[in-house]
């Protein structure tokens, strides 16, 4: 039986990421907002901090290397690692989703990675920090679109072509890039590969200018007969008709409850903000009491916190579904589409709510608004998770349901 209450075993980690985010990331929030593309070298001490509790067993398998595709078995309930991922990445985003976009070692190719490598990949990549590269110039959400090509050459596949977009792409030293082996099989064909940066062939062609999570660098990058060792294919090389983009789209089924969790921490950031800000306003909130005797600023309040939670609640479960080896491609998309819409609409709720004090710079609530629309839109946009719920929902395959 599922319990959606914060497992014991793992409130002491989640209470030390907490106080990271509070004591570490939120003093240098605002630093990093204004200067975009510049490195956050506070992050390399909390990285290594990081490395020793994963070294320890202290961290409990959180964080982006955390999460695991795995078989079902009969091992009954429990409260593993995606869980612990989710919950300590929502806590960090409370500090701030742009930092923790851009903690060395905890990117979403490390997300990739921990979801679908063999055991001796997981050994062989240990202690990258890899960025993901799925977009394209001609695609956006639709990731089957992928353009980029893989040809196998002796002991080698040779990559060509660009990728927009890529979350942390200059500063990672390794890029998890889905191509396609072969154009005429379609979906099936797609694979994610391990690229190094020193790998002649990829070049960081240019960083973009965003509206927020702006202390994470976004790159475009290029592959022009970059040649990548074959055993850098992550998973089996196999290519499944039968199984189509399903052995690919696992990782989403992994990473898509992590960025729910960040729009999670991000939202409720500007919740406990707005509520301190409305208390010192006059305005406090009565939980005790209807919404509809109370101010309008409360009864909106009440309302984005039930919005928050239900949102907190969708992403644990997607997490405990994939701790204990249940298919949980509806749940992710689940709680990727209402956090994401949460976040959006909370955030910029609270600076409507907090008025010239929540829309000036004097606080980060103008920021996480900014910060939160890009968790409605990577990993999938707010259309497609509501696509991907239909097509499960009915039975539909993606031929059927467009």
């Amino acid at each position: 039986m599922i319990n959606l209450e914060t497992p014991k075993k793992h409130k002491a980690f989640i209470e030390q990421a907490h106080q990271v985010a509070m004591n570490m990331l939120r003093p240098i929030s605002r630093k990093y907002d204004l200067a975009e593309h510049e490195y956050p070298k506070e992050l390399d001490m909390l990285a290594a901090m990081v490395d020793g509790l994963e070294s320890s067993g202290a961290s409990e398998g959180a964080g982006a290397t955390g999460v695991r595709v795995d078989k079902p078995t009969e091992e009954g309930n429990k409260n593993g690692s995606n869980l612990a991922s989710v919950l300590s990445v929502a806590e960090m985003c409370w500090g701030d989703v742009g930092l923790t976009l851009t903690m060395p070692r905890q990117g979403l190719g490390n997300s990739a990675i921990a979801s679908v490598a063999t055991d001796e990949q997981l050994e062989r990549f240990k202690g990258t920090w890899a960025s993901m590269a799925i977009t394209e110039p001609a695609f956006g959400s639709d990731s089957a679109a992928v353009s980029t090509t893989a040809i196998l050459d002796g002991d080698h596949y040779v990559l060509n072509g660009e990728k927009i977009f890529v979350t942390c792409g200059e500063r990672s030293d390794s890029v998890v890039v889905w191509a396609t082996l072969d154009k005429s099989l379609g979906r099936a064909a797609i694979k994610s590969f391990v690229v190094f940066k020193d790998t002649p062939g990829l070049k960081v062609e240019r960083l973009e200018e965003k509206l927020g999570i702006r202390a994470s660098d976004t790159a475009v990058i290029t592959f022009t007969d970059c040649r990548v060792p074959k055993e850098n294919l992550l998973g089996s090389p196999d290519i499944d008709v039968k199984q189509g983009f399903a052995g690919a789209m696992a990782t989403f089924d992994n990473t898509r409850p992590l960025v729910a969790a960040m729009a999670v921490g991000c939202a409720r950031a500007s919740l406990d903000l707005t509520r301190d800000l409305l208390h010192q306003a006059g305005v406090d909130v009565d939980y005790d009491a209807p919404a509809n005797t109370q101010s309008a600023a409360a009864a909106r309040f009440i309302q984005l916190e039930a919005d928050w939670e239900a949102a907190k609640l969708l992403t644990m479960q997607a997490a405990w579904m994939a701790d204990n080896k249940l298919p949980n491609s509806l749940e992710a998309s689940m709680a990727k589409a209402k956090a994401g819409r949460a976040a959006s609409d909370v955030t910029l709720s609270c600076v409507e709510l907090c008025t010239g004090v929540g829309y000036a710079e004097t606080e980060l609530l103008e920021k996480w608004a900014r910060d939160s629309k890009i968790l409605d839109i990577f990993e999938g946009t707010q259309q497609i998770q509501q696509l991907i719920v239909a097509r499960r929902v009915l039975g539909l395959t993606s031929a059927e349901l467009k």
